[in-house]
Order: C-alpha cells, then structure tokens, then sequence
C-alpha cells in the first residue's frame, strides 16, 4: 500500500475503524490507490454518517421533543 494511503487512513479515524471492520478493502487499497473515496463512502455509510442519516436523525429528535411537549401539555 503507499505512503501516502496509510497517512490518510491513519489521519482519518473513521476509515481507521472501518478498516478494522472490514478488512477486505485493505486488499483493494493495495490494488488500487485511488479507492480511498470508495472506502470513505463506505465508511460513512456504516456509521451512519451521509447526508440522509444526518437528516433522519434531526427529524427523529424533532419528533422525540414533540412527543415530549404534547406529554407535558
């Protein structure tokens, strides 16, 4: 694997923890280099970490204090 893939892996923690989950991509980075972004998406999309989680989450914790004000009403 090259040099400069380790110090991304190694600065990013979440590819980091991922790589230890899946191990597999350590396989492809070695192959391809360029995968990173492929393994950053999928990182992200393991812990929940896209755009539409970030949103799903917002609403649920709407929709949590919501349910909380109608309690205490």
């Amino acid at each position: 694997m090259e040099i400069k893939t380790i110090h991304l892996i190694k600065d990013n923690p979440i590819l980091h923890s991922y790589l230890k989950v899946d191990s597999s991509w350590y396989k492809v980075l070695n192959r391809n280099p360029q995968a990173v972004v492929d393994l950053e998406k999928a990182a992200k999309k393991y812990f929940k970490l896209t755009f539409p989680d970030t949103i799903q989450r917002i609403v649920g914790n709407i929709e949590m204090l919501s349910s909380f004000i109608d309690v205490l009403k």
